[in-house]
């Protein structure tokens, strides 16, 4: 019985693009007592996989926290999958306002001690005295109320880009961070302020309302679903956004606009950004904020040091970070002392990148290139690359670089290639191209030439 994936992620986007089907991306949970959260566990990915439903879910004997994506034609069997549990009748589903067939490529169900990391012994207060939810109109009437503190429950990296207007946004890096700080700072409004608070989708504020009224808050009150199903209701009722920016979202879009306010800046030059990447380097893999200019000149890296990095051969990368905690298993988004600008707020009136600060790095690296090809799919047994021909002409001999977030930057010498099936010299413009490669490609790389 298949209970893991058979495909990478980069087999499953190719799929995707073949299927040409729309994917819904949604997101939901539901606090339940699940006796068996290994068995619930097994259950789930067997029925979703035979609907094609990936994603990121967190299961434990608390309930359920999903954000998934899910074909459009398929959505009613997949609510069926719910509708099978008790405790899932009739449940929210909240379906992100912006679509990306690929926010999620591969089915990913965990089984955790908690659905979210909070930090708090839920035997010593009553989890079930929530807050009051709030839809939309409610919530913009209640920050209209000069006798309301609304406090955002996300992370800094969140609500950097986006955030209700006049929110507290804690400095924090974990949820569980969060709620003492805040129950610090109000102390001393407990009585008579309206507290309303708000996250992504709910989860958080669904804990931490029935938290703070067991500290004392007597009026608490939580955004019903969270700013995504805030994004979806002022949309249908034609209500004002009182969010402003964007909506971080934890999967491939890495962001939902729901207003067109820019209130972030990049982390390297303070151009005002709000466009999340991950750095190039495996050995570093930071979260930051990169606007486009950035971006092309780093390499989508955070600092010259990753940039010289990812433009080493493979294997000396590989050494340089073994026996070390790299990339996403240390959890340091979007922070980092080579990131000059890091915070929201007034921009400084700094220009958006310095000449010479451009032209040490070129000269540093010293690549000349040009982009020719972009990779289309990657024959594991085979160990060949599919490319194909976008700009210039390529020729054996000539020396190629596959650049890419995953892959890094490779360099190699081409010294045979098949083109549009045939063994040739030379490949132009529209041209379909395969060649051997020592190395997995993905979709995101690009093929570049390298210029003597």
């Amino acid at each position: 019985m298949q209970l893991y994936n058979t495909l990478s992620a980069e087999e499953r986007a190719e799929l995707i693009d073949q299927a040409g089907q729309q994917r819904l991306t949604l997101s939901f949970y539901t606090y339940a007592k699940i006796e068996d959260p290994k068995k619930f566990r097994d259950e789930l990915f067997i029925a979703w996989n035979a609907l094609d439903a990936l994603g990121r879910i967190y299961v434990a004997h608390e309930g359920i926290n999903a954000q998934m994506s899910v074909p459009a034609e398929n959505f009613e069997a997949f609510r069926d999958t719910l509708e099978a549990y008790d405790f899932m009748q009739g449940i929210r589903l909240n379906v992100a306002v912006e679509h990306d067939d690929h926010s999620f490529l591969k089915l990913t169900i965990k089984v955790r001690h908690k659905i979210v990391a909070d930090g708090l012994n839920d035997d010593t207060f009553d989890v079930t005295n929530k807050g009051v939810h709030l839809g939309a109109a409610a919530f913009n009437q209640i920050l209209e109320d000069p006798n309301t503190i609304v406090v955002d429950f996300r992370n800094h990296y969140e609500s950097e880009v986006g955030h209700f207007q006049n929110a507290i946004t804690p400095d924090v890096e974990t949820f569980r961070e969060s709620l003492p700080i805040i129950n610090e700072q109000l102390k001393d409004f407990k009585e008579d302020k309206n507290l309303v608070m708000y996250c992504t989708g709910g989860i958080r504020c669904e804990k931490a309302s029935a938290y703070f009224k067991h500290q004392g808050f007597k009026n608490v009150f939580q955004l019903e679903g969270g700013i995504i199903n805030y994004a979806r209701q002022i949309k249908e009722q034609n209500l004002e956004s009182k969010f402003i920016g964007k909506n971080f979202v934890f999967d491939n879009r890495l962001g939902e606009r729901i207003t067109d306010d820019i209130v972030s800046q990049c982390h390297q030059c303070g151009k005002p950004c709000d466009n999340h990447t991950n750095c190039a380097n495996d050995g570093c893999h930071l979260l930051f904020i990169q606007c486009d200019d950035c971006k092309a000149l780093m390499e989508n890296c955070c600092s010259t040091e990753c940039l010289e990095t990812t433009h080493l051969p493979l294997t000396e990368q590989v050494k340089l970070r073994r026996g070390k905690q790299v990339g996403n298993k240390i959890f340091r988004k979007g922070r980092s002392e080579n990131l000059r600008f890091k915070h929201s707020g007034d921009l400084p009136n700094i220009p958006l990148a310095k000449a010479q600060e451009t032209k040490d790095i070129r000269q540093k690296i010293k690549v000349k290139k040009v982009l020719v090809a972009k990779a289309e799919h990657y024959y594991t047994k085979a160990g060949v690359g599919l490319f194909l021909m976008e700009n210039h002409e390529l020729n054996l001999g000539d020396t190629i670089l596959i650049s890419g977030p995953t892959t890094g930057n490779q360099e190699l010498v081409l010294e045979k290639m098949m083109v549009n099936g045939q063994e040739k010299t030379t490949a132009k413009a529209g041209d379909k191209v395969t060649f051997e490669v020592p190395f997995r490609i993905r979709l995101s790389d690009k093929l570049f030439k390298i210029l003597s």
